[in-house]
């Protein structure tokens, strides 16, 4: 295999690649989750340790992924066994696509019934059917269209639709053009609604709820968060960013690329926070409710400013576009797949993948309801996709990826693909090697609960264990390298 295979189409330029990797980064969670945690965790100093955390885990992880699929120009399963393959490598490290396009799949089927929140909210705003005087009565709300199994499957089922339509167009015509006005539709909406923030009231409150800079509050807690959502945040080892990258022109640069979306995702999620948090603090509402800041106490808010009911329409259309970017990019990956090995269309791929994925998200939509008792472990179907995903499979899917990419390929793979200097390589190969590997080691173990990392204790300890990495890594790395290149 060469570095010239070319995939059945390509992104028309950087651009179409850049909304649809930004889109598949920003989801529901970072409309209330990013915002929230740089509120809670120190403001201003937060967000320095947030984007730290990014150019030292999330980004790098990123290039990876995008380089194994440019170079390999297939779903992660082909391109991770095209490319190890190049280096004389085994066939075995595809495991590690097949696990993200598990992954991917998977978090779909419950993201699908999240999305689902978001368009039935719009409609409930656009009819009227958010009346509420408290925060309590807006509960009983949010309770009452999960409890009904008819109306929560309907929304998820009208998300899997609309996903399953936009991929089966392909990759220009469907996923491109869709991004290229909903991407920047959900970035005008922002504005309108900082704009309308700005008169609310709060926005004082907002700005320094964000930014101010307070070291003091900055816990290992809050550092713990940073590093998590640094990596989780990019849409990393589902399958999403490493089936994008397989579309990206050859002449596009994949460093600049890579840190452009990380921008991106960021800024919007500090726009999503000076949206949302004018018009908490305007209505003295807790800016900590996590998912009932969405779904309970904002609606509440519109109900009580002028022009109330137009912007909260935009809000929650807005939200909408934002859970759809992302489950587009979660299921491109089997698409894909199905498409360079099945010999099928496009179109069948998608609507045969969007079967499959509507029987499953209907058993994680009746976790809300008839099937909440359907327990295993204390966990119900929706909490167990959840859980292997999130704690096990991202985690594991990540640490494999980079291990292959600093370990396992032969040095100048990375190197031609990546079309970067002696220097930033280096610095790219430190990170990949080392940095992020220890990063995504301390999010698996603090995602499983096995201990609660407090860096003002154990930062020695975890600053040995990097120098022990590197040492070691330096010393046994072409003995690796012979070890894992069997048949």
């Amino acid at each position: 295999m060469t570095s010239s295979r070319q995939p059945r189409t390509q992104w028309l330029g950087r651009w179409g690649f850049m909304l649809a990797a930004t889109g598949s980064a920003v989801g529901l969670g970072n409309i209330w989750k990013f915002p929230y945690m740089t509120g809670e965790f120190g403001g201003g100093a937060f967000v320095l340790v947030y984007l730290t955390c990014i150019f030292a885990v999330g980004v790098p992880v990123m290039m990876v992924e995008i380089a194994f699929g440019r170079r390999g120009r297939g779903s992660p399963v082909d391109a991770i066994r095209r490319v190890v393959n190049e280096s004389g490598r085994s066939s075995a490290w595809s495991l590690i696509g097949w696990m993200a396009m598990l992954c991917g799949f998977m978090i779909l089927s419950f993201y699908v019934v999240v999305a689902g929140w978001s368009f039935s909210y719009l409609w409930k705003m656009l009819t009227g059917g958010l009346a509420g005087s408290s925060v309590d009565e807006m509960a009983a709300v949010f309770g009452a269209n999960n409890a009904n199994p008819l109306n929560l499957g309907f929304w998820s089922t009208l998300v899997t639709l609309a996903t399953m339509l936009i991929v089966g167009k392909g990759v220009q015509q469907g996923i491109e053009k869709s991004v290229s006005w909903m991407m920047p539709g959900l970035v005008i909406m922002l504005v309108v609604l900082i704009g309308f923030g700005m008169f609310s009231g709060g926005f004082g409150a907002a700005v320094n709820f964000l930014f101010s800079f307070n070291a003091g509050s900055l816990s290992s807690e809050g550092l713990l968060a940073a590093l998590g959502h640094a990596f989780f945040t990019l849409s990393l080892a589902s399958g999403a960013i490493l089936t994008y990258g397989s579309y990206l022109p050859k002449d596009a640069s994949i460093g600049r690329t890579t840190v452009s979306v990380a921008v991106a995702d960021t800024v919007v999620a500090l726009m999503a926070g000076l949206a949302i948090f004018p018009v908490i603090f305007a209505n003295g509402m807790n800016p900590g409710e996590g998912p009932g800041l969405i779904f309970m106490s904002l609606p509440l808010a519109f109900q009580a400013m002028p022009l109330g009911t137009l912007f909260g329409i935009l809000f929650f259309l807005m939200l909408s576009m934002a859970a759809l970017t992302s489950s587009i990019s979660m299921v491109e990956a089997t698409v894909s797949w199905l498409c360079d090995n099945k010999g099928i269309s496009r179109s069948a791929a998608a609507w045969g993948t969007g079967i499959v994925l509507w029987l499953i998200s209907t058993l994680a939509m009746l976790s809300f309801n008839l099937g909440a008792d359907w327990t295993l472990a204390g966990k119900n179907f929706f909490d167990w996709l959840d859980y292997l995903t999130s704690r096990w499979m991202m985690p594991l899917g990540g640490l494999g990826t980079v291990v292959v990419a600093g370990f396992v390929l032969k040095s100048e793979t990375f190197r031609d693909e990546l079309g970067l200097a002696p220097l930033p390589y280096a610095l790219w190969l430190t990170m990949v090697r080392y940095v992020s590997p220890l990063g995504i080691v301390v999010i698996f173990v603090d995602a499983l609960g096995v201990y609660q990392v407090s860096f003002a204790a154990h930062w020695p300890w975890l600053l040995g264990i990097l120098f022990a990495m590197v040492a070691l890594g330096e010393t046994l790395s072409p003995r690796l390298r012979t070890a894992l290149s069997a048949g």
